[in-house]
């Protein structure tokens, strides 16, 4: 009787253990929404510290908080940054240099200069304001020295097109470091992958964008991603038009300090890290189709998706080193 009741005890134990599951948790973050599947052996939810570290990011390099480093860093305060706000400067140099300055986070004082409003109107600005503002440009122009970000008075750094996937970034080395092995991170849009979707014993399936200028959310572009990252930067949601209805670009030349007249819609980079993957994309905005290409061709790590318009206004698409089909 014993025997029976030991034997029955165990199974009990055994059966009331929970299977792992596929955990999905998602909420808003940094300006729009994050969406986080893992494959979790002891079923443990992560929403704090997720939480916790989108605070940290948020802290250290959101121009939308006043008290983070880099709006006390725009306001000219002598302050240490943290390793987060390292990274992503450093990377940021890193493109800065190899893309010889179309990804410049020091344009955005223009950027805000053009007012990319609701009206899609392009106003007359004056050369005089934009020129003023130019000479500030340049992150060649700040270095980071003994943990302080060395710079010039009026210069400004924004980091925005770089964090979000960094932030990606933060989430997967969190998860990896929890022995995590099948995961999905994304925030709006910018994606990093690992393992497979075990819920559906798959590889993790990610769709693009297409360029609907009405606002529609429509895909017909679906990749299997590896073990990997994909950013994706679009024209198509914010521009404006001159009075010829010519569009141009939220993304300001670096150059000129005026916006990009450009064909490229969208363009998705695929890289190892998603902060990586989400400056480049942000530079070969910038870059135009026939740099890029050039680029491309010595950086063959890059896979690269675009869709542009061509001289009849109608879509076409063109991949590079070996994008997904």
């Amino acid at each position: 009787m014993r025997k029976i009741a030991f034997l029955f005890l165990i199974f009990s134990l055994v059966s009331c253990k929970q299977e792992p599951k596929n955990i999905k948790l998602s909420g808003p973050v940094f300006g729009t929404a994050y969406n986080i599947q893992y494959h979790s052996q002891d079923n443990a939810d992560y929403q704090m510290q997720f939480d916790s570290l989108f605070n940290v990011v948020n802290e250290s390099m959101s121009t939308y908080i006043p008290s983070s480093k880099i709006s006390r860093i725009n306001k000219g305060e002598d302050i240490m940054v943290d390793e987060h706000f390292k990274r992503v400067f450093n990377k940021a140099k890193l493109i800065y240099r190899t893309t010889e300055g179309a990804f410049d986070p020091t344009i955005g004082a223009v950027v805000n200069a053009w007012d990319f409003g609701p009206e899609g109107k392009i106003t007359n600005i004056d050369s005089t304001a934009i020129d003023s503002l130019m000479k500030w440009v340049g992150l060649n122009r700040m270095g980071l020295k003994d943990g302080k970000i060395i710079k010039n008075k009026g210069s400004f750094l924004d980091l925005n097109a770089i964090a979000k996937g960094y932030g990606v970034d933060v989430i997967a080395e969190f998860l990896e470091a929890k022995n995590i092995n099948d995961y999905l991170v994304d925030i709006g849009g910018e994606i990093r992958v690992k393992g497979i979707n075990v819920e559906k014993n798959t590889s993790w399936t990610v769709g693009i964008d297409d360029p609907n200028f009405d606002g529609e959310q429509t895909y017909s572009k679906v990749v299997h991603l590896n073990d990997e990252s994909m950013a994706t930067s679009g024209t198509y949601r914010k521009f404006k038009v001159d009075e010829n209805g010519n569009r141009y670009a939220h993304i300001i030349n670096t150059k000129t300090g005026y916006p990009s007249k450009t064909n490229i819609l969208s363009v998705s980079v695929i890289a190892k890290d998603c902060m990586t993957a989400d400056g480049y994309a942000t530079a070969f905005q910038a870059m135009g189709i026939e740099k890029m290409s050039a680029f491309l061709e010595s950086h063959p790590e890059l896979k690269v998706y675009i869709i542009f318009e061509n001289e009849s206004k109608a879509l076409e698409t063109m991949s590079f080193n070996g994008f997904p089909e």
